[in-house]
């Protein structure tokens, strides 16, 4: 009796030293996609605000990005919808 119990601890005792909890690690990329010449901003002017609300009323702006040409690449909901608007600097909604 005694060496089946030692021998059920024997095996018992290697199978938790196999069971080892993994350590994961999470590494955020963040990348910039300057392909198409656009670099992300904080923050639009003015007149592309009112462009874009008179457009699409309710509008929710999410990212915006601007190139060289002063034109703006955004993100922006409307009613749930996620879409993406190209405006100029004096917020005329540009066909892309």
């Amino acid at each position: 009796m005694k060496k089946l119990i030692l021998s059920a601890a024997i095996v018992l005792g290697s199978l938790s030293m196999h069971a080892e909890t993994p350590v994961v690690t999470n590494q955020m990329v963040q990348t910039v996609n300057d392909q198409d010449g656009y670099k992300e901003v904080d923050g639009v002017p003015a007149a592309v605000k009112k462009g874009l609300d008179d457009a699409y009323p309710g509008v929710v702006l999410e990212k915006a990005w601007v190139n060289e040409k002063k034109e703006y690449k955004i993100e922006i909901t409307v009613r749930g919808e996620k879409s993406t608007v190209y405006t100029d600097a004096s917020g005329n909604i540009l066909k892309k």
